[in-house]
């Protein structure tokens, strides 16, 4: 279902693409297919102490990534003993396409993409507190543990309902594959178009922020990607988003309480990307407003389909067991 609607979506947007880079000023043509994909983490790493990473290192570590992706990418070695191991997880480096260039805003690497605190940490107030769901949840898919007595108890991104890792938002974030989006923007909206899951989000554009605001549905309505609305601020478009759907933010390394909120900034640099900024207010999790900055970089094809349950017996093996049991308990 989520498939077809999102093709619906699709096609009833692309007749406008032709005319809309045209329509638009020069500076706010959002319209393409972009990646996220960055070597730069969300959080700064432990032996970084500045957001700068100075040029002759950060080549230095795309080297090594570069190292890292030919040794991983190479004939396997079959007398290893690795494949009679008894492991069943993981995938190989084929699959995977985490990004191998550190970000760089205006001409600078980036040790993180958070830049408000100085540190480049999440602020939370509990750590543990706020993500012990989500890390749960990661242990229970990497590893098999946990109990999983239904359909219901297997993480939402296994169940194909939404992105791992806030790659459809709010805030978007790069993910280990997958990290694709197709942006279609008109004179009252912008539809983002997740690859991973194929996650759809379209906020509004309204004349003002404060049209914008008014603009939101009513508290009770919580959707998947929260209610997102829009306006420009000359040349940047500012996206507020609130009311995400609870469930979403158990499994969230960003999680965000019904009060929190979301405002994300897009503005064209230039042909080759769109500088990405967002800010997170949510005093229930955080002891301050965080603030990230991204690129988004033009990927030069389409997004791919993402077929998330192709071959995923677990499931229809679920759904049978529970069907029985309801049957068995008649």
């Amino acid at each position: 279902m989520r498939g077809r609607l999102s093709a619906l979506l699709l096609a009833a947007l692309t007749p406008m693409l032709s005319g809309v880079a045209h329509a638009q000023a020069p500076g706010r043509d959002l319209t393409g297919v972009w990646t996220i994909r960055s070597m730069t983490p969300m959080e700064r790493a432990d032996g970084d102490v500045g957001l700068v990473i100075p040029e002759d290192e950060a080549l230095r570590r795309e080297g090594l990534a570069d190292e890292r992706a030919e040794a991983a990418n190479a004939r396997s070695d079959l007398d290893d003993d690795l494949l009679t191991s008894g492991s069943t997880g993981g995938r190989n480096a084929f699959w995977s396409d985490p990004g191998d260039r550190l970000t760089r805003i205006d001409g600078e690497a980036r040790s993180s993409a958070i830049v408000e605190p100085a540190d480049g940490r999440i602020p939370f107030i509990d750590r543990e507190a706020s993500t012990q769901a989500a890390l749960y949840m990661r242990r229970v898919y990497a590893a098999g543990e946990g109990d999983i007595a239904g359909i219901e108890d297997i993480p939402q991104r296994a169940r194909c309902l939404i992105g791992f890792g806030n790659t459809g938002g709010p805030a978007m974030a790069p993910v280990p594959y997958n990290s694709t989006y197709q942006f279609v923007l008109t004179d009252d909206h912008l539809m983002i178009m997740v690859e991973m899951i194929h996650d759809v989000r379209i906020a509004p554009i309204f004349a003002t922020k404060r049209e914008a605001q008014a603009g939101h549905r009513p508290d009770v309505i919580k959707p998947w990607l929260g209610d997102s609305v829009a306006w420009w601020e000359e040349e940047t478009l500012v996206v507020e988003t609130i009311n995400v759907y609870p469930l979403q933010t158990v499994e969230s390394s960003m999680p965000l309480s019904p009060d929190g909120m979301v405002t994300e900034r897009f503005r064209r640099m230039d042909e080759d990307g769109i500088y990405y900024a967002f800010e997170v207010d949510d005093p229930a999790h955080y002891s301050s407003v965080w603030k990230a900055e991204q690129m988004f970089r033009p990927v030069g094809g389409d997004v791919l389909e993402y077929a998330c349950h192709e071959g995923s017996y677990a499931r229809d093996d679920l759904l049978e067991a529970a069907r029985r049991e309801d049957r068995a308990g008649q």
